[in-house]
């Protein structure tokens, strides 16, 4: 038996992890992949991230790999119609880092590794939670055998697809969108250097973003339903969209997805806790769903060490609940505006659209509120 479970060994996972075996409590992982993704869709940590990674000692290695993203541009028409500076959004870390999510995992793994070498167990498929009321037991498949974990609490970061919340039969508010994208990673000729830029498009948004060793992330949205998915489709809607040509023999990554929301209506259950996507699945327009995993962890962290030193933390639980559901929600509601501004519009509209974005970013206050918003102060 040991202290707490954490079932999922994702970044958000590892990261709950490390916070817990630093303060001395003793952690199982649990994860059913034999080996760490091949592909990397999250890239985006956001200053309030990076403040947490302070606390397990690795913003440092994060960020000296990382591209720092210190200004945003807008772009629609050949022309860059307002600039966001991320300068004033926090004292410590006025970026976004952009990083590959297979890195930033490698980063956090090795971290839980130096705190115990024993803590994550890969090959491990939960089948079956019991909570009795004084400890959660985990009834799991390795290499073809049973075995069996137990804890004092257990804690989910399994994901979208959350074996333990179906388990749990948590009731889940879904919303699911019209807007569906497709990504790819290329060569980085265009220039921007380690400038991010949102390209206006009467046909769609375009996105672009910073990789290190001189790559480059791009988002099209996708006109209708159905259309594109080919690494060719790709580069030629960003030529059209952009005038910008894409080396498309450079190409390392390629992605389609759709967008929905989900939301659970309960985090805690009994001796269990939901974190993360497991909790709570936003739009990957934005970059905050992986963000939003960690700041879960943080704010769970002091109620789980209260707990296990004997103190009743009911109404803990509560604020927690409350508090992390509340900036799901928000996150959310930040993705559907991202989303509805990079619709496709006719002519008329999409000037209209424009010029309202090119004269809000003129105003100082209005471009810092939006900067502070994006980056999850």
């Amino acid at each position: 038996m040991v202290d707490v479970l954490v079932i999922g060994g994702g970044p958000v996972g590892l990261f709950m992890a490390a916070l817990l075996l630093q303060a001395g409590v003793s952690v199982r992982v649990l994860e059913q992949r034999t080996g760490a993704e091949p592909h990397s869709r999250a890239i985006g940590l956001h200053p309030p991230s990076l403040d947490a990674m302070e606390g397990i000692g690795v913003a440092r290695d994060l960020v000296a790999e990382g591209v720092q993203i210190r200004r945003g541009l807008a772009v629609g028409g050949g022309r860059t119609l307002a600039e966001m500076s991320f300068a004033g959004v926090s004292d410590s870390y006025p970026y976004v880092l952009s990083l590959p999510q297979t890195r930033t995992a490698a980063i956090l793994e090795q971290c839980v590794r130096q705190l115990d070498p024993a803590a994550l167990h890969r090959g491990v498929r939960v089948k079956h939670l019991n909570d009795d009321g004084g400890r959660v037991t985990a009834e799991a498949v390795a290499g073809g055998a049973a075995v069996r974990y137990t804890a004092a609490i257990a804690i989910a970061a399994d994901g979208v697809r959350s074996t333990v919340r179906s388990q749990l039969g948590t009731p889940v508010r879904a919303k699911d969108y019209p807007d569906s994208y497709l990504m790819g990673d290329f060569a980085d000729t265009t220039g921007f250097g380690p400038d991010a830029a949102l390209f206006l498009a009467a046909a769609g948004i375009v996105e672009s973003f910073p990789l290190p060793g001189n790559h480059r992330r791009w988002v099209v949205r996708l006109a209708e339903s159905g259309t594109g998915g080919d690494v060719r489709w790709l580069v030629d809607s960003i030529r059209q969209r952009t005038g910008i040509d894409v080396d498309p023999a450079s190409n390392s990554m390629l992605s389609r997805f759709g967008v929905r929301s989900r939301l659970v209506h309960r985090m805690v259950t009994g001796r269990t806790v939901l974190i993360g996507d497991a909790a709570h699945e936003i739009s990957p327009i934005g970059g905050q769903g992986m963000n939003l995993g960690w700041l879960d962890a943080v704010a769970l962290a002091p109620v789980v060490l209260a707990s296990l030193h004997g103190k009743h933390v009911g109404v803990q639980l509560r604020d927690f609940e409350a508090g992390r559901k509340a900036a799901a929600a928000r996150a959310a509601r930040q993705s559907e505006i991202n989303m509805a501004l990079g619709r496709p519009l006719p002519a008329g509209p999409w000037s209209l659209r424009n010029r309202a974005i090119e004269a809000a970013g003129a105003v100082s206050v209005v471009n810092g509120f939006v900067a502070r918003r994006f980056t999850m102060q």
